[in-house]
């Protein structure tokens, strides 16, 4: 029997960790989940090459409204890599849970790291604005391997261990941010918990799991992953759109 999308969605967070140790790994982390929003910024894909992999990113938002109630949306986007490192990720409208079909395209990200190009195609506009990144000066922190990364004051973190998923092995970190009870807006303590399992073979987050008493839980899940090299006009700009260079020489700095 095929399970509804939350249920399957849920079913990959509660998964219980392995008792294992993941293996030291060299590469470039994905950045941190940024939070509850009115846009969720789904699965960063690192534009690292010879990681090639096309993927759905199931999203499931239970945001929790002033009154009391909870309100359930739900989408659909979809992420790819080259072996260069070029990445495509784009981002789609959040829809009612009961919603069947395909949601609007909101924007696409394409970005090749060799040159620095990042393009953002609006699909309402048909418009893709381009911008070469200067270089990098320096790997961020966030960027590191958990191992290598500074405490960051108030966020304590706890190894999950491994488990597989897919055919992959994920390891498993858990992030919790504690809040006082004189700044949480709620009058008592909040603890923040973000748990991300990363798959070593495809340099992603396979699954993101946010969870803020004050404003609801978000779980981001990698699925209907392949492995072979996606199409190559995965990565190109539309022929009907306009391109618009926007680079600046203040630019922001491409991560490393």
């Amino acid at each position: 029997m095929r399970l509804p999308k939350v249920e399957v969605l849920f079913a990959l967070s509660l998964a219980l960790p392995g008792l294992t140790h993941a293996q030291t790994t060299s590469q470039l982390m994905p950045r941190d989940y940024p939070g509850v929003g009115t846009m969720v910024g789904g699965i960063f894909v690192t534009p690292v090459p010879n990681f090639p992999f096309s993927a759905d990113v199931e999203i499931i938002s239970h945001i929790k409204l002033e009154n009391g109630s909870e309100h359930i949306v739900t989408t659909t986007d979809h992420i790819a890599r080259a072996s260069s490192g070029i990445i495509y990720n784009e981002r789609r409208r959040l829809m009612p849970a009961g919603f069947k079909g395909t949601a609007p395209l909101l924007s696409a990200l394409i970005y090749d790291p060799s040159s620095r190009q990042s393009i953002m195609l609006n699909p309402n506009l048909h418009l893709a604005r381009e911008v070469t990144l200067r270089a990098p000066q320096q790997t961020p922190n966030m960027a590191l391997p958990p191992q290598q990364q500074p405490k960051l004051p108030g966020v304590t973190e706890s190894d999950l261990g491994t488990q597989m998923l897919s055919g992959l092995e994920l390891h498993g970190i858990r992030k919790q941010r504690t809040i006082p009870a004189d700044s949480s807006g709620t009058g008592k303590l909040v603890v923040i918990t973000d748990d991300y399992w990363y798959s070593p073979d495809l340099a992603i987050y396979m699954t993101i799991r946010h969870d803020d008493p004050r404003t609801g839980e978000q779980l981001v899940a990698v699925t209907n992953v392949d492995r072979h090299e996606p199409s190559a006009e995965m990565f190109l700009v539309p022929a009907d759109y306009k391109v618009v260079d926007e680079t600046t020489p203040e630019a922001p700095r491409a991560r490393q």
